[in-house]
């Protein structure tokens, strides 16, 4: 339909002119062939293309490391939250551990009242024994009179 040629200025630079084929002969196709293999243009039609697919490969290539950044940032999303609810945990179990450091302080506490009462305890005993050892030896005093006075008696 539309055959492009390449015409060359004074500088060396490329300009393609397209120009209609319409009412052209196979001929002058045929022509054109030779003319275009000549001039280089399926060589450079084939870069063209390379170039294309080499486009298409890269665009390929980053739609893959945009998913790979998209699969990281949600990796790194979901670790986040992991790391959060970690944390979140240890929280409740710090609140746990001063819970029950304050139970022991206060078992502590309360161990050492029950300890110092019966300590009171043990002091009231021990005072009521040597009440009950003065009385106990008052009574054998008591006895040994009574037992000597009936000895004098008889």
């Amino acid at each position: 339909m539309f055959d492009r040629k390449k015409d060359e200025d004074s500088e060396g630079d490329v300009m393609v002119r397209e120009s209609s084929n319409y009412g052209e002969s196979s001929e002058s196709n045929i022509g054109a062939s030779s003319l275009e293999s000549q001039i280089g243009i399926g060589a450079l039609i084939n870069k063209r293309t390379k170039l294309e697919e080499s486009i298409d490969s890269v665009g390929a290539m980053i739609k893959e490391v945009r998913d790979k950044r998209t699969r990281l940032e949600k990796n790194i999303e979901e670790e986040s939250v992991d790391i959060k609810n970690l944390r979140e945990k240890l929280t409740k179990v710090n609140e746990y551990i001063d819970e029950e450091n304050k139970g022991i302080q206060e078992l502590t506490r309360k161990r050492s009242q029950v300890e110092k009462e019966a300590d009171d305890v043990n002091g009231l005993v021990g005072n009521l024994r040597n009440r009950l050892s003065s009385i106990d030896k008052i009574m054998d005093d008591e006895d040994q009179r009574i037992r000597s006075f009936k000895e004098n008696q008889e």
